[in-house]
């Protein structure tokens, strides 16, 4: 195990009715508060106002914006800041998911500077202070709520690129199973895929051997995210598949199943980022797609770790650590389909002939993320196994 550094300041409030305690929480980091929302769903669930009523018990002064879309864009993001700053509001609150909540990141981040926000995007400008930002989480997936970083797309370069830092840590976020009661079936799947993609990322590319604390956290988070899915695909309002759920998404992506164990890389979320930027596709749809072509790629040069996630995971045994890790990847991508997400170019109307433009928009998150290996023409190559 390596040396590592472990540190993660979010306060979690989670359980049943816990929404209306975020008056409360927020009351804590200012009295003038901008409310980050998405563009209809939080309002139709009730949850929206829910939060407004808990804000007002607390008489804070709230500013709304809304609108913030799946794969939030760099120009909406914009009339965020401005309104923040013209509004000199002193803290954030998102009602969302983890666009709404990268989304709010951003804000926090821009509203106190007078750097134009994309540059931190490009590592023109570093973040050295944001707004207190408190969420309350109405789609478990991404675990923005419990992380330091961020992600928008610039719609007119069409580049999907990252932010971290960390004074993007949410103050307080606050977890309410039941309300994602509501999420629809497909967003179900997605959100599945997605923090099972941030688990494996790790897993399968940290450079330490000797991690089997490590690697038995990730297997019985994938083993926990499949059970959940599944009671949740069978039953939408299972309260516990839900939690757990939930809370699996949180902890697939705060620092906890990383530590110690090496440099890694997030090479699927690389060229999925493409994917997101270039057709909108939703990003744990897109996760779907590439994570089996890049695992059969990428097992053809070192099976072994493969086969022990089809074994541990998938109960999968083979004679060989070749055939265990091909199978086991085969096994994870029929999963993938059996829950309702899209695990081909094709299944989502993207043509075989655009995996050359896919592969060259991937390589500026590949430069920026110094994950060298991963050339236009290796990034072609996986993508032709994601046809």
């Amino acid at each position: 195990m390596k040396n590592f550094n472990f540190w993660n300041p979010t306060r979690i409030v989670f359980g049943k009715d816990c929404v209306p305690l975020v008056g409360e929480q927020v009351s804590c980091f200012g009295q003038k508060v901008l409310v980050v929302s998405g563009q209809a769903s939080a309002r139709k669930t009730g949850v929206y106002d829910r939060v407004l009523q808990s804000l007002g018990k607390a008489k804070l002064n709230v500013v709304e914006f809304s609108g913030v879309k799946s794969n939030p864009i760099l120009s909406h993001l914009r009339q965020g800041i401005d309104l923040a700053r013209r509004e000199a509001v002193e803290v954030i609150v998102a009602v969302g998911g983890g666009s709404v909540i990268d989304e709010a990141k951003a804000i926090a981040a821009g509203a106190v500077t007078e750097v134009d926000v994309w540059d931190f995007f490009v590592d023109k400008a570093k973040i050295n202070q944001a707004l207190p930002l408190v969420t309350v989480v109405t789609l478990a997936a991404t675990g923005s709520e419990m992380n330091w970083g961020a992600v928008i797309t610039n719609e007119e370069l069409q580049q999907k690129f990252n932010i971290s830092s960390p004074h993007l840590y949410p103050k307080v976020s606050i977890l309410d199973p039941t309300v994602t009661f509501t999420v629809p079936r497909n967003y179900s799947a997605y959100s599945a895929v997605d923090a099972i993609a941030h688990v494996i990322e790790g897993y399968f590319t940290g450079t330490d051997p000797a991690t089997p604390l490590q690697d038995r956290l990730v297997e019985g988070l994938v083993m926990a995210i499949m059970d959940a899915t599944e009671k949740i695909m069978a039953n939408p309002e299972d309260y516990d598949a839900r939690a757990t759920m939930m809370w699996a998404a949180s902890l697939a992506l705060n620092g906890l199943t990383t530590a110690g164990i090496g440099l890694y890389g997030f090479p699927n979320h690389m060229i999925e980022h493409s994917l997101s930027a270039l057709y909108d596709i939703p990003h744990g749809a897109g996760l779907a797609i590439v994570m089996p072509g890049w695992m059969k790629h990428t097992a053809r040069q070192n099976p072994g770790k493969f086969a022990q996630f089809a074994e541990r995971v998938l109960a999968i045994r083979k004679p060989s650590p070749d055939e265990a890790a091909m199978a086991g990847i085969d096994a994870l991508q029929h999963w993938f389909e059996h829950i309702g997400s899209p695990t081909t170019l094709a299944a989502a109307d993207i043509p075989a002939s655009d995996i050359n433009r896919i592969a060259e928009n991937a390589t500026m998150l590949a430069e920026k993320w110094r994950l060298k290996a991963y050339t236009k023409e290796i990034i072609s190559e996986i993508l032709t196994l994601c046809r």
